[in-house]
Parts: structure tokens; C-alpha cells; sequence
């Protein structure tokens, strides 16, 4: 496997208290395939994802257990020099806002060849030229006359393009998309995921999707993993999260996309809102929203139940809810 990361505790520890923001995730992806992340926003996907890139803010963020293993190496026990050279060369980010992330004083040309500059010890004449290549690649037009343009020159979804050009200029083995489509429309968001699955097959590079939304994963993804409250509540093949849920809580993100049946009808909105980290309720985390919360659920945390080879769901009551 090319990543597995196994039982992964983070905390923030702030003058409120300690937020547990991972609570035992654990999961893991393959050369050449897509695991898509799900999850309200506070859910732990992008501080998982931080965690693995080691890019997680310590303090206030500190990882209490668990393993982080990339091609058979745990990165948790690696020197900062170290996990500083897989960084970029062997696995990279694509962060969501393209526009903080890129510097706005260097032009693109500049950020895309410093990856050569730094990692190959390219000269910037050299680094420049494989700039434009890259552009090309994610079909930026005229990237020849573009290249010493500067972020704000650019479209959002041209941005978005620069950025998975940056996160593939090393051709990593690994790379991690947080959010990759937000504030762009919908035929935008479609030719993004579109590219980022072109480029993975093209390149046989394992790719994590963070996303919160189910629609845009479903032509894209080999696996979904749906967290809630730091956990990972359900893990399957793509396939069978859409076509019977067995978790009341993925359930409630798939009656929450809206669809063209129901035009005309109020959209589906999942009760309540995701807890205090800080506080996080006693039994499993979802009961207060779950509408087929028992005495049980209150008191008793869910083990992650095997639904199949393949597939599991943390929920006392899964095999109901497989039924619908």
C-alpha cells in the first residue's frame, strides 16, 4: 500500500481546552487510486491531511499517537530534514483558495520552476522552460506568453490549474487535494476533478480528495471514507456509499445533494449541527442528530463493524441502515 495511516489521534490545545480534532482515523490508498475524504467542515479531513503532509501548526496542533506510513516508512519518526525532502518530491498538497496559497509578488513561472530550482538543482533558465512544460500539461493556453504573468492575472479556475501543476512538477507518487473545487463553478469544478483524474491514471499516482461534497466525487473516487467529529464513521467502494449507505450519517449527506427530481421541493438539511470538539458527546458522536439514535447510542461508542470485506461502518444499527 502505498499509504496507510493507522489510528491517528490529533489535539489542539488552547486556553478554552483541548480540542480532539482526529479521534483513531484510519485508512489508506494505493498507486493509481482515488480515496475521496468526506465531511461537514470541523470533521478532521484537512487536519488529517496536514498531518500526513507534516505541515500541521505544533503548537497549538500535537499528534498523540498513531502511524503515518508512506511506501513502508513511518514519517512520524523521520527528522524534519527528512520528511522535508518527501515534501513535494514524493508527495505533495493542492490546497482549496489557490489565490492565499500562491505568492502574489513572484509570478507563476517563478513558483512552478523553484520546485526544479530547490529539489534538482535546475538553473532558472532551465527551471522556466520546464514551467511552461508543466502549464502545457494542465492546459493553460498560451502558457509560453503566460508564464511571467502573476496570480491575480489569472482566472480562479486557471489558478486551481497552477496549483496542480505545482503539486505535480516533481511527479510524486502521492498527492493530496484539499477542497480542490471550492468558489468555482459548476463547469469549472468539472474540468478540474476531470484533469486530476486524467493526470492520476496518467501517472499512476495515489490521490486523496477531501471534499464535503458527495457529488462531486462520484465519477472520480475508487473509495470514500466519511468522517464525523475526527473518525472515520464509514469506509467503502464508491459504488455501494451510493447505492445503500450503512451509516445514518452518509445517508443524510446523500438526501443533502439536491437532484432534479425533486425540483420544486425543500432541500434535505442534516439536523443540528457537528459538535464541540472540545466536548465531544458521550456514545457515538452523531447520536444528537441521528434519527435512529437508541439508549445505546448515548452511552456506547461504536466499533467499526465489517459490513463486508471491504467495507465497514462505525454504527450499532448498520444493518438497518443498509435497509434504508
Amino acid at each position: 500500500m502505498l499509504l496507510e495511516v493507522r489510528d491517528l489521534h490529533v489535539e489542539f490545545r488552547t486556553r478554552d481546552g483541548v480540542a480532539k480534532a482526529v479521534n483513531g482515523v484510519s485508512y489508506g490508498v494505493d498507486a493509481g487510486e482515488t480515496l475521496a475524504v468526506l465531511g461537514e467542515s470541523g470533521s478532521g479531513k484537512s487536519v488529517t491531511a496536514q498531518a500526513v503532509m507534516g505541515i500541521l501548526d505544533q503548537p497549538p496542533g500535537r499528534i498523540t499517537g498513531g502511524e503515518i506510513l508512506f511506501q513502508g516508512r513511518d514519517l512520524l519518526t523521520l527528522k524534519e530534514g527528512e520528511r522535508r525532502k518527501v515534501r513535494g518530491a514524493e508527495m505533495a498538497m493542492i490546497f482549496q483558495d489557490a489565490l492565499s496559497a500562491l505568492n502574489p509578488v513572484l509570478s507563476v513561472g517563478e513558483q512552478l520552476g523553484e520546485m526544479f530550482v530547490v529539489h534538482r538543482g535546475m538553473s532558472r533558465k532551465d527551471a522556466r522552460a520546464k514551467a511552461v512544460e508543466l502549464m502545457d500539461r494542465v492546459r493553460i493556453p498560451a502558457a509560453v506568453e503566460r508564464v511571467g504573468q502573476y496570480p491575480h492575472q489569472f482566472s480562479g479556475g486557471m489558478r486551481q490549474r497552477i496549483m496542480i501543476a505545482m503539486a505535480l512538477a516533481l511527479e510524486p507518487a502521492l498527492i493530496i487535494a484539499d477542497e480542490p473545487t471550492t468558489a468555482l463553478d459548476v463547469t469549472v469544478q468539472a474540468q478540474v476533478m476531470d484533469l486530476l483524474a486524467e493526470l492520476r491514471r496518467e501517472y499512476r499516482m495515489g490521490l486523496i480528495l477531501i471534499t464535503h461534497d458527495l457529488g462531486v466525487v462520484a465519477d472520480v473516487a475508487d473509495r470514500i471514507a466519511v468522517m464525523y467529529a475526527g473518525r472515520i464513521v464509514e469506509s467503502a467502494p464508491v459504488h455501494d456509499i451510493y447505492k445503500a449507505p450503512a451509516h445514518p450519517y452518509t445517508r443524510g449527506l446523500l438526501d443533502s445533494i439536491p437532484r432534479l427530481d425533486q425540483k420544486g421541493r425543500e432541500l434535505y438539511a442534516i439536523k443540528g449541527l457537528p459538535p464541540n470538539l472540545m466536548n465531544i458527546p458521550q456514545g457515538c458522536a452523531f447520536h444528537p442528530r441521528c434519527p435512529k439514535a437508541r439508549d445505546i447510542c448515548r452511552t456506547d461508542v461504536p466499533e467499526v463493524h465489517a459490513v463486508d470485506e471491504d467495507r465497514g461502518s462505525a454504527c450499532h444499527f448498520w444493518k438497518e441502515c443498509l435497509n434504508g
